[in-house]
């Protein structure tokens, strides 16, 4: 096989160390080519890699062992060290380079064919040799900047492909094509520092990985006799990254914080010919120059409107970049309050009306932002109103203007070659030719979940919604579907863009999904019962999605209300669940924080520890977020078999992926040490009842929705909308939404300490005295403002 194949999918390395060098060999799945890297041992605070352009058959393997182990004979040979399955990058702090490597990771599904693994294992591995160490100072602050740097657990939420690009969204890799470099540079790429400096070297990214930080979900869906396959994908973007109270709004160059893009993917899971769609949304921070500061005693604190943009540049360059990524339109759901007895919500929805008021002033009018401005708090409260319902019309509203994509491959299609990505995603998305064959079954992804029978799922009570219109005979064949586009993205936030916003983008995904098995053929119809297993399935995906994203950037699962009350939650619980949540949020915004943010900004490079300059955790340094040692004690570094502070002395054997947008955030990775671990230079860093809802469905057509064009002051001047109707938005559409609004599904969604009634119950208590809470503090939370945003 030509060289050129195989550098498009190494998937597999040995590491072995001489004293003087590392060496890896990497190998494609079945292990009949090699090719060498070596890396530089002589001179460790520097990055001296190189490429043999080589490319070895397996006998060439065995005899290259021998050539390298015959080269290093007087200083001891060559040893092995461990198995790997690529490189993360490159770390300097003050002394010598570490390399990262992955050593064990776990399918977590596929994306036709191409493997999906999430990180289980890593490394952390010292350049210096015995010679070169002494010359070395081990100050304590290297040290304490490599316990820094282990507190990133690479083990929670990272993940990667060998052969398709995970960062980028389906219909991006379908239509935009890009390899190696230009995958590393896109905004969802974690480890793009950690690996710049070996990719500036090799001009290659044969040996690294790119990983994603969010959230990633499969499961096999049974829906009318077909085998679906339903992929959920979150992406955190890199850019503004962080934790909760240190990043806030958004900064000079138009990012923002908590910016993630979330892909829906459904596909036949099938031999022949293949459909596939895709759609995206977005979430991320008000873009706006605002903070709140982390406070010990205040559950709530105040919210601080800058005024250094008053020209809203910074706003205007983050929708510029969203267009540019997405295309037309941009679609904003702010989910905000508009009532508050003490303002502090309501100035940032003044603020940012005002802002896309001004932008939308200076654009011509097809490239208008379109916005909504819809208090979910109060419309939850509300018992003549249901947020799933009205959220769910705003969401069918905003896929007729932004439509989805789709695909269907020929036959003639799939039997052409699928020798590079663009190829294969063009040509059936069938298995990269480096792909693994190992069957990962479903055991390894997904949940025990009862499967979405025929008898709930096909049907509709409306068919003349078919989907004859969709395909066509031709000579009795069928006719391939036409190939539709996503264009423009919806962007969904309310202040942490992490528990209204994931209640709305669930509603977005269930319309989504039924558009999607429409266009498949497996739906008659797009619309989806709140209340049929397909609605609870999706349901969990997204529940799972918001606890994630709520853990990496808050501190804790998600406050998901509606949803517990939709599966008929006793309110008692749903509010013990809720308060306790809050505690555990607090806890970490108050105490976790900071520390969790100096290892992020080291992590993505925004920190890089210089000799003779201020350490990270002195005021001096510039950074924004400073680590004091109080706050260092406080931090505790969870460990899984074999910390990377622990070295073993034995020697080492000879041998043994225009999509919608759903922006991203901050990361967080861990520490252990691989069973094969033994050099002293080796260190392992551990990659440790429905009754309540409707039963109807809704899906508005053009003549159901009244669409404003107005000028500046946006018809009378309300500021809510210039998307849609709200007196059409609220209306009961023939009553059904006073039929279907319950008590339970209505509960207050703001009132996480509030709601839970007067005072503690003894179960309640005890346990928060066992977390070393005090009395007074559980009536001084319980007597304060809701903490639930």
């Amino acid at each position: 096989m030509a060289a050129a194949e195989a550098d498009s999918c190494l998937q597999s390395f040995e590491l072995y160390e001489a004293e003087s060098k590392f060496y890896i060999l990497g190998t494609n799945t079945d292990k009949t080519l090699w090719r060498l890297l070596t890396i530089d041992r002589m001179e460790p605070s520097e990055l001296n890699v190189d490429e043999d352009s080589t490319v070895h058959s397996q006998s060439d393997y065995l005899d290259l062992l021998k050539v390298l182990d015959e080269d290093h004979r007087s200083t001891g040979g060559v040893k092995f060290v461990t198995n790997c399955f690529g490189i993360i990058g490159f770390i300097k702090f003050l002394g010598p380079y570490y390399m990262l490597i992955i050593t064990e990771q776990r399918k977590i599904g596929d994306i036709f064919g191409h493997p999906v693994y999430q990180v289980t294992k890593t490394a952390m591995i010292e350049l210096s040799s015995s010679k070169t160490k002494p010359q070395l100072i081990n100050s304590k602050d290297e040290n304490r900047y490599k316990k820094l740097m282990q507190t990133i657990d690479l083990r929670k939420d990272f993940f990667f492909s060998h052969s398709y690009h995970i960062m980028r969204s389906f219909q991006k890799n379908f239509s935009d094509p890009k390899e190696g470099w230009e995958l590393y540079d896109t905004m969802f790429v974690w480890n793009e520092f950690l690996t710049r400096g070996i990719r500036n070297i090799l001009k290659t990214t044969l040996w690294t990985v790119a990983l994603v930080y969010g959230f990633f979900k499969q499961d096999k869906l049974a829906i009318c006799g077909k085998d679906i396959m339903l992929t959920l994908i979150a992406r955190r973007s890199r850019h503004y990254a962080g934790t909760r109270y240190l990043k806030r709004g958004v900064n000079d160059e138009g990012r923002v914080a908590n910016d993630v893009e979330t892909e829906q993917i459904v596909y036949e899971d099938m031999l022949g010919p293949r459909q596939i769609s895709s759609v995206v949304q977005n979430r991320g921070s008000i873009p706006l120059f605002w903070s709140q500061e982390t406070s010990k005693l205040n559950l709530k604190p105040d919210i601080i409107l800058h005024e250094k943009d008053k020209n809203y540049e910074a706003t205007r360059l983050h929708f510029e970049n969203l267009r540019k990524r997405y295309g037309n339109p941009i679609i904003i759901l702010n989910l905000i309050k508009t009532r508050e007895k003490r303002p502090r919500e309501i100035i940032l929805r003044r603020e940012f009306d005002r802002a896309i008021k001004i932008i939308n002033s200076g654009l011509p009018g097809e490239d208008h932002l379109r916005f909504l401005h819809w208090d979910l708090h109060k419309n939850s409260q509300s018992k003549s109103t249901n947020a799933l319902q009205v959220l769910l019309k705003v969401a069918f509203e905003a896929l007729n203007l932004t439509e989805f994509f789709y695909y269907q491959v020929s036959p003639a299609q799939r039997t052409e070659d699928y020798l590079n990505l663009s190829t294969t995603l063009k040509n059936g998305f069938g298995p990269h030719v480096c792909d693994e064959n190992n069957n990962c079954g479903n055991a390894d992804y997904v949940d025990d979940l009862d499967d979405i029978s025929q008898d709930n799922t096909c049907g509709s009570s409306d068919p003349g919604n078919g989907i004859a219109e969709d395909s066509s005979e031709v000579n009795g064949s069928a006719q391939i579907k036409p190939l539709k586009f996503q264009k423009g993205v919806l962007r969904t936030n309310c202040i942490d863009c992490l528990d209204r916003t994931n209640v709305a983008q669930y509603a977005y995904g269930l319309a989504a999904l039924g558009h999607q098995l429409h266009a498949l053929g497996s739906l008659e119809s797009p619309e989806v019962h709140l209340d049929s297993p397909l609605s609870r399935h999706l349901m969990y995906f997204y529940e799972r999605m918001g606890d994630t994203l709520a853990l990496q950037y808050g501190g804790s699962a998600a406050h998901n209300k509606i949803f517990s009350a939709k599966r008929g939650h006793l309110k008692f619980a749903i509010q013990s669940q809720e308060f306790f949540r809050t505690l555990q949020r607090y806890y970490s915004n108050a105490y976790m924080d900071a520390y969790k943010q100096a290892a992020i900004n080291l992590f993505l490079g925004y920190f890089e520890p210089q000799v003779g300059k201020p350490a990270l955790w002195e005021p001096e340094s510039g950074d924004e977020h400073v680590l004091d040692d109080d706050t260092s004690k406080l931090m505790k570094r969870a460990r899984s078999d074999g910390s990377i502070l622990n070295k073993s002395k034995t020697s080492m054997s000879s041998k043994g992926p225009n999509g919608l947008l759903n922006p991203a955030f901050t990361g967080s990775k861990k520490e252990g040490q691989h069973p094969n671990q033994s050099s002293d230079s080796m260190q392992g860093m551990s990659s440790t009842s429905d009754n309540s809802m409707s039963k109807l469905r809704y899906t508005p057509t053009p003549s159901h929705v009244k669409h404003i064009s107005c000028e500046l002051d946006y018809c009378n001047g309300s500021g809510e909308s210039n998307f849609l109707d709200l007196d059409w938005l609220s209306a009961s559409d023939n009553e059904r939404s006073k039929a279907i609004s319950t008590p339970d599904v209505n509960i207050p969604t703001d009132n996480a300490v509030g709601d839970v009634s007067s005072g503690t119950t003894d179960d309640q208590t005890i346990d928060i005295q066992a977390q070393g809470l005090s009395k007074d503090f559980v009536q001084w939370v319980n007597q304060g403002e809701a903490f639930w945003y």
